[in-house]
């Protein structure tokens, strides 16, 4: 839950690089949280839909910073299936033009 928390907290934040598990980990929570929603009798559309508008920017920033750690533009994001891949690709090692390397300093 800190992955979805810090993303959400981070909704403007178009630069720097954002891990794997910090990408990986905000889409499952989000997507539970979808689910359970739409299990909602009446308004469960409703609540669905003002929560995917709510988690629209926090989605479009995460997937940029996660683009910038494998060393490619935002812009990747745009492309079907390729952009999967990135976000399933290791993070390139040190720091590379989008910013410091997420995972400095943690032990493999």
């Amino acid at each position: 839950m800190n992955w979805y928390l810090k993303v959400v907290t981070n909704y403007l934040g178009f630069t720097g690089r954002a891990r794997r598990k910090e990408f990986w980990m905000f889409y499952l929570i989000n997507m539970i949280i979808c689910v359970i929603l739409m299990f909602i009798p009446k308004v469960g559309q409703t609540i669905q839909g003002l929560y995917s508008l709510a988690v629209l920017l926090p989605n479009i920033a995460v997937a940029i910073r996660r683009m910038h750690d494998v060393g490619k533009s935002g812009w990747y994001c745009l492309i079907p299936i390729y952009n999967i891949i990135l976000a399933a690709t290791d993070g390139e090692k040190g720091s590379n033009q989008y910013g410091e390397d997420p995972k400095a300093g943690e032990v493999a």
